[in-house]
């Protein structure tokens, strides 16, 4: 496969994350992130861990995305994983169930025989003929509904799979009641289209943001996951909750990020990309992998309390 230009990423510190590296890749099995370098086979699963993916915007059913899912693969066999957050747009262009087996099935084939969960949400390009039979498929996990949650790690970690396509009253209302009532330690929210996005396609959805923005802050959720921009983001932290955008399970859109907005940490709009996270009682950690091997942004979070809202920034 041709190797990229990276583009640069930056590192920071900041209220809720730690630490933040981002690193080119280096030849042969190794993955280097900052001064650590990850082995094969060098971290086993734990009874005290959690971990998963996260991608998006993946269902073409292209080179792309299957060459990623071999890395994914590959990726499981190095350091287990049960879990993977699908976020939306899973089977282009109009989820129709005659496409499901050559942009989810086949791909992902080799993850779904050794029993990894994929735990979909809805994307734009999933509702015109699919939402019906998304919410209700086996390997989609959503028992039925568009939004959902599920608890990890022996209560270790929660997540909240949102409907963003369509975020009415009874969302909200069931999102506020459900976060409340958690008693998990660490919060996860995912959903299909971003409140923080540098991307120039598509960018923040500020009425989406404006809703569900207040419950995440108020109820000490860590981290938020989106695609919809076909970019890898991690932006600065707004308000103690770390965004992430991972469009990127397919061809990604180059050219689309805005490094210059307020809110840009670190991204890729040159390489597909998945997110890898592994959730302790102590801490969050990430590593986006491109599609070469390379990790190309890596980092920790600290959990947090809830916090009173402040008055929500309705700009990128």
């Amino acid at each position: 496969m041709k190797r990229r230009t990276f583009l640069g990423l930056l590192s920071a510190s900041t209220a809720s994350v730690i630490s933040a590296t981002a690193s080119a890749g280096i030849p042969g099995s190794t993955l280097r992130t900052g001064t650590k370098v990850w082995s094969p086979l060098e971290i086993q699963p734990t009874t005290e861990n959690v971990r998963f993916l996260a991608f998006g915007d993946s269902g073409k059913g292209d080179d792309t995305q299957y060459e990623l899912a071999r890395l994914m693969a590959a990726h499981h066999g190095n350091q287990a994983y049960d879990t993977v957050l699908l976020l939306g747009d899973n089977v282009y262009p109009n989820g129709d169930i005659k496409d499901l087996p050559a942009k989810f099935e086949q791909p992902y084939a080799d993850l779904l025989k050794r029993g990894v969960s994929f735990q979909a949400v809805l994307g734009n390009h999933d509702v015109s003929k699919g939402r019906e039979w998304q919410v209700n498929y086996r390997h989609f996990n959503m028992g039925g509904r568009a939004y959902y949650s599920f608890a990890k790690g022996d209560g270790l970690v929660e997540f909240f799979a949102l409907d963003s396509n369509n975020f009415e009253q009874q969302q909200q209302q069931w999102l506020e009641e459900a976060l409340a009532a958690s008693q998990a330690k660490w919060k996860i929210a995912f959903f299909h289209h971003p409140i923080y996005s540098s991307g120039n396609r598509h960018g923040s959805d500020l009425k989406l943001r404006a809703r569900i923005e207040p419950l995440l802050v108020n109820h000490g959720v860590a981290a938020a996951f989106a695609g919809h921009d076909h970019t890898y983001e991690r932006t600065k932290p707004q308000q103690g909750v770390q965004y992430f955008v991972a469009g990127t399970g397919s061809r990604p859109r180059r050219g689309d990020l805005n490094r210059r907005t307020p809110i840009f940490e670190s991204g890729n709009d040159e390489n597909s990309s998945f997110m890898s996270i592994e959730i302790t009682p102590e801490q969050f950690s990430f590593k986006t992998i491109d599609e070469t091997g390379r990790v190309i942004d890596s980092g920790e979070l600290a959990t947090r309390a809830p916090a009173p809202l402040r008055n929500a920034t309705l700009s990128n």
